[in-house]
């Protein structure tokens, strides 16, 4: 799936003008795991100013995870859990492709607990289409339905699709000091 991003700036003068309108460069259909997309649409550093710099930072975005005072923007399409426990699934292969595609974050995910993870972030996600269940570390539960909003305040979670469906959110991570 392509997301339209437009981007707005300053011309030399200080006016306000689009500086880009064109599908969102970072975007990934996972090969090993069907129906998995993430598309990367912007990203902050710590300290960010305005006008900001020219240029498109997702491109040299080191990190899915923002640093302590900085934001990512994503959408995730979650294939349905089916796609895991399929006999043709292949974990490492899969995983190897999170470490290529998703640095800084597929490094947070449990090797022992599948789906499990924690990042130094404030995320908000709001479901836009299908269904999602939220488990968090003592394995309760809760069901998500479109425009439902979460607020992730760093704790251990895993994201689960118990259709049949693809379910897509769309993401703000806030990099924060975790104490």
């Amino acid at each position: 799936m392509s997301y339209r991003r437009i981007v707005t700036g300053h011309s030399p003068a200080g006016k306000s003008v689009f500086m880009s309108d064109a599908a969102a460069p970072r975007g990934t259909a996972f090969k090993h795991v069907p129906g998995f997309v993430t598309t990367l649409i912007w990203e902050t550093q710590p300290g960010a100013t305005v006008p900001a710099a020219q240029g498109d930072p997702t491109v040299t975005a080191p990190s899915w995870v923002p640093q302590a005072g900085g934001t990512n923007v994503m959408f995730v399409t979650f294939p349905p859990d089916s796609v895991m426990m399929s006999p043709s699934f292949n974990p490492m292969e899969a995983g190897g492709e999170y470490m290529q595609v998703l640095p800084g974050l597929a490094e947070k995910f449990e090797m022992d607990n599948p789906g499990m993870h924690t990042t130094d972030t404030v995320d908000y996600g709001v479901l836009i289409e299908g269904e999602l269940h939220l488990e968090l570390d003592d394995g309760e539960t809760k069901k998500l339905s479109p425009r439902d909003v979460v607020i992730q305040n760093g704790t251990r979670h895993a994201w689960r699709n118990k259709s049949d469906r693809p379910a897509t959110m769309l993401f703000v991570l806030v990099g924060a000091h975790r104490r």
